[in-house]
């Protein structure tokens, strides 16, 4: 098909994978699955079922840390507003944070505490990167990257056969860049303290949240990770934020290249010139 054509397509693939997936929108199977807390098990089609087992077993790759019924928290945190909620108002939210309590089985899950809720938002638009350039790639696209929000999956190098430069934003300057990065293949994704956040009495509180306190992390400004696909380099960037000072260790067991700016605006990284190799 033409440059158009293959576009919408990969459009389409996105919108497809928001639809299912969003929390927003009540005929989503999130949604169902939501509504549902406390009284019944929703059955799961395969895609839902696979994107499930892959949130399990980042629960469990980051002791915990990863947990996709935390979302609740939101509740008290309007990044809108600066303030920081006090304990009496997260403690009925933290006690519906509970992925092992989630029950899954013969295709089904239930939610067994009214109230919880479930969501993707830590790798779904991932995820829609990923299933976009798939489609890309078996209809026969050889060159170009889809960009979605800043993640960034990659289809193959310029026409020329020359890799891409991608810049690493600054935290703290919207249109500044800290360093740039060749890639060819595979996800560059980023985890930031800027998406959505507020600053108080000097403090910066981002919308990545401790499941266990129910508060904002605050050891890094960002965590860039290049891995080989984006909701694998997304999740490890999100658990990188959220291990704070165990991060670096963390990140080097991955085995993945990464560009971190801690707290101070220093840079720690491992590898990340080049392609993702392997």
């Amino acid at each position: 098909g033409t440059a158009e054509e293959l576009a919408q397509a990969a459009i389409a693939e996105v919108r497809r994978i928001e639809r299912t997936y969003s929390r927003y929108r009540a005929d989503s199977i999130v949604s169902r699955i939501n509504a549902a807390a406390g009284r019944y098990r929703v059955e799961c089609d395969d895609e839902t079922w696979q994107l499930l087992a892959y949130a399990d077993h980042l629960y469990g790759a980051s002791g915990g840390l990863f947990d996709i019924t935390s979302g609740v928290l939101r509740r008290a945190w309007d990044f809108r507003q600066p303030r920081v909620p006090g304990p009496d108002e997260l403690a009925p939210l933290l006690a519906l944070v509970d992925w092992a309590a989630v029950r899954r089985e013969d295709g089904a899950i239930f939610l067994p505490r009214a109230g919880m809720e479930i969501d993707f938002g830590g790798f779904g638009k991932e995820y829609a990167a990923d299933r976009a350039c798939a489609l890309l790639q078996q209809r026969g696209v050889r060159h170009g990257y889809v960009n979605l929000g800043g993640d960034m999956r990659f289809i193959g190098p310029q026409p020329d056969g020359r890799p891409w430069s991608i810049g690493i934003q600054d935290p703290r300057k919207p249109d500044g860049t800290v360093a740039s990065i060749a890639v060819s293949q595979g996800a560059l994704t980023t985890s930031g303290d800027y998406e959505r956040c507020f600053d108080l009495d000097g403090k910066r509180y981002c919308h990545v949240l401790n499941p266990r306190t129910g508060m904002a992390v605050s050891h890094w400004r960002s965590v860039s990770v290049l891995a080989p696909l984006a909701a694998l380099g997304g999740s490890v960037s999100t658990i990188a934020m959220l291990k704070e000072a165990d991060a670096l260790a963390f990140l080097g067991a991955s085995g993945l290249a990464y560009f971190a700016i801690d707290s101070s605006g220093n840079a720690h990284h491992h590898s990340i010139s080049g392609d993702y190799a392997s």
